[in-house]
């Protein structure tokens, strides 16, 4: 088992330390898909640039799902926070809201 990083240090790898070693050009990622990987096994992740701009990133598999799991947490995060400021809105919409019937059994 090769190393293993959270998806937060793996975020703070990609956007706030990236780490000169870990950027790669897509000519040299196309070229060079075993250095990619390397990167990969070796700092947790690897960007590749497509025009000097940073827009890939390679991370290992076994991370994909706590990366996932705390991009999720982000969106959650932010709609209760989006719920909690606009709470009286909300219930103020739900009473103009009349409720469906539903069909009655024959």
């Amino acid at each position: 088992m090769g190393n293993l990083y959270s998806a937060h240090t793996i975020l703070e790898v990609i956007f706030v330390r990236i780490d000169t070693n870990a950027l790669v050009a897509m000519t040299e990622a196309n070229q060079n898909f075993s250095r990619v990987a390397r990167l990969v096994d070796e700092q947790g992740a690897a960007v590749i640039l497509r025009n000097n701009k940073p827009r890939y990133v390679v991370v290992d598999f076994s991370e994909y799902d706590s990366f996932q799991a705390y991009r999720r947490s982000l969106v959650d995060q932010a709609a209760d926070r989006l719920i909690e400021e606009n709470l009286e809105a909300f219930q103020e919409l739900s009473k103009s809201v009349t409720p469906q019937r539903k069909p009655e059994d024959s």
